[in-house]
């Protein structure tokens, strides 16, 4: 159910979720996107570009951090735009053959601002990994009736 822009204030939180990312979900993402950066699921050659291992592609990060939204809207084509700047990377470790993750994103949101005459809703999200924001200026846009 979407929510009622009559029911929401500047401040109101919408929620939070972890988001658990193993390196079998980067080599997924990376057949859906067409991204087969070998920084994205190959150690040695992300060692070897400096990078301090594995990392997880901006735009999973990115996509994973705006279902918050799209849940709580009730329909992703609410969601009128969507902004943010890459401030870290998220480095996934190697868990193959174990139930662990290799990295957990925490994501909460919050109502930023309400324009009452188009009827939207600021939503802005905080966006962390071990510890450190990873997505700054995260904010959606979301369309009410």
């Amino acid at each position: 159910m979407s929510p009622s822009f009559n029911e929401l204030s500047a401040g109101q939180e919408i929620g939070s979720r972890t988001i658990e990312v193993t390196r079998t979900d980067l080599v997924k993402y990376a057949g859906a996107s067409g991204d087969f950066n070998p920084i994205h699921w190959n150690e040695a050659f992300a060692t070897s570009v400096e990078l301090p291992g594995v990392i997880a592609h901006g735009m999973f990060t990115m996509g994973s951090a705006v279902q918050l939204v799209t849940d709580w809207a009730g329909d992703p084509a609410a969601v009128v735009d969507f902004q943010t700047r890459f401030t870290k990377p998220v480095l996934v470790a190697d868990t193959t053959g174990t139930d662990q993750s290799g990295a957990t994103i925490e994501v909460s949101g919050t109502i930023g601002k309400l324009d009452a005459d188009a009827r939207t809703a600021r939503v802005d999200l905080t966006v962390v990994s071990a510890g450190q924001k990873v997505l700054m200026k995260a904010q959606a846009l979301v369309q009410l009736s």
